[in-house]
């Protein structure tokens, strides 16, 4: 379906800013296209299709004016994006809450607070500075459903909202909340067992000079731990830039240097982590994952023994968490899926190998301070360095190559490609696994190879890669 959409991907919209789709004409339309369907103008969807909160009204004059909440993370670009939506909105004759840089769950989080009809955070994520995005919340703090992506979609691009232009008193307005992180770090805080606090407890964070870079040495410093901070500097141009949770390693050399019980590595928007334990070895999502799973398990909080993950995750944590009797599920890859998959089914803990981490009993997407804070609640409880509590997730060795590629077409059509999956994967049999995809955020084909033998998956992996390069460079 992605492939057919002009403006969404697995995320939202995101691109290079100030070019298609991220230019301030689109982004002043989806303001325009949420207002119009929280309207109920006939263009927008039926009732039935539309999820709680977001369902029109009766008619084109709104029995309440509409509230949306629009969060950033640190990007130069934002600022262009934040007033081009404002603008949008406004016009629509709803009412636009600017809340300035805040992670992306804090954006849902802080919807469901004021309730809101929805809620637009603006980033790119862990993409460069140069880039950015949108991503629409429901007003329970969710993702878009994909229906209503296609909708707004269809809005944005069709032009249908051009003769819908209230006037006077109909006109929204915007305002701006400069305290609006008070209630998330309130909420955050309240996350972890009152019982207990961080008291002795060393840290490392790294915010990425992203969107977390007020909120998150907050929350751990209130809760008593010394925090040793870095990333929190942004600039406008700095947001991700060898620091954060796509580098990790940085995070890893200064949890040694500065004798560190943990090292917490958020990305741009805050919404994943990865950790280092107190040996500077870096722990990644599925081990995040994996452990806490175990530790939910063995205080019966964890959902018919149950974890989802997607195809990227590693078949080590597989294999480890079914020999303590919990069963893990694959979604397609993207934590929004990764969430729909849990909330069908009615689990509690999912997440992703790049560090999403869900915990739909607290949130209603990832977000990489609570990961962090759950992980040091397992070690207070069980008296056990992070060190310790990896060391039951064993993960095989896992090699993966992004291939940048002009144009996306299905890889079955190419003989060559077709013919270096199946040769790797015959070479692998069972004890291993090759998946290939296509970014839904950038022009790149993503390959993954896993294996016990690290020589072989590498050369398997650049085989594949060099065959997509060949045929889509």
């Amino acid at each position: 379906m992605n492939k057919e959409r002009k403006l969404f991907g697995t995320d939202g919209i995101r691109g290079l800013a100030n070019q298609f789709p991220m230019t301030g004409e689109i982004a002043m339309a989806v303001g325009r296209a949420v207002a119009h369907v929280l309207r109920g103008h006939p263009a927008t969807l039926s009732r039935s299709s539309i999820p709680v909160g977001l369902r029109p009204l009766e008619s084109t004059k709104p029995i309440r004016r509409a509230k949306i909440v629009v969060g950033k993370d640190t990007r130069l670009s934002g600022y262009m994006i934040e007033q081009a939506l404002a603008s949008g909105i406004c016009s629509m004759g709803a009412d636009v809450i600017l809340i300035g840089p805040l992670s992306t769950p804090g954006v849902a989080f802080v919807t469901q607070s004021m309730r809101a009809d929805a809620g637009i955070m603006i980033s790119a994520s862990h993409n460069p500075y140069h880039d950015n995005g949108i991503k629409i919340f429901t007003a329970d703090g969710y993702k878009l459903p994909d229906d209503l992506e296609i909708e707004i979609e269809r809005l944005v691009l069709k032009g249908e909202m051009e003769t819908v232009r209230p006037t006077g008193d109909l006109v929204g307005k915007a305002y701006r909340l400069d305290d609006i992180h008070n209630r998330y770090l309130v909420f955050l805080k309240a996350l972890f067992p009152k019982d207990m606090d961080l008291q002795g407890i060393r840290l490392v964070l790294d915010c990425a000079n992203g969107a977390a870079y007020k909120v998150a040495p907050l929350v751990f410093e209130e809760l008593g731990a010394e925090v040793i901070k870095f990333g929190i500097s942004p600039n406008g141009l700095n947001i991700n830039d060898k620091c954060g949770a796509l580098h990790p390693e940085a995070i890893a050399g200064q949890a040694i240097q500065f004798r560190a019980d943990m090292g917490i590595a958020l990305d741009g928007d805050g919404d994943r982590c990865i950790l280092s334990d107190e040996n500077g070895e870096i722990v990644d999502g599925d081990q995040i994952i994996g452990l806490l799973a175990l530790h939910m398990a063995s205080e019966g909080l964890l959902q018919k023994n149950t974890v989802v993950t997607t195809p990227m995750s590693n078949v080590g944590l597989e294999m480890a968490l079914q020999a303590h009797g919990i069963k893990m599920v694959r979604a397609q890859v993207g934590d929004r899926h990764v969430v729909d998959l849990m909330r069908k089914e009615g689990y509690n803990l999912g997440g992703e190998q790049s560090g999403h981490i869900i915990f739909l009993d607290q949130s209603t997407t990832g977000d990489g301070i609570v990961a962090a804070l759950k992980v040091l609640e397992a070690m207070r409880k069980t008296k056990k360095p992070l060190s310790e509590l990896k060391k039951a997730i064993k993960l095989f060795p896992q090699v993966r190559h992004d291939v940048r590629v002009s144009r996306r077409e299905p890889f079955e059509k190419h003989a060559e490609i077709t013919q270096a999956i199946r040769e790797a994967e015959e070479q692998l049999k069972t004890r291993g696994r090759v998946f290939v995809r296509y970014s839904g955020t950038e022009p790149l084909a993503r390959v993954m190879v896993e294996g016990e033998d690290s020589t072989q998956i590498s050369i398997l992996s650049k085989n594949i890669a060099a065959s997509i390069q060949r045929a889509l460079g």
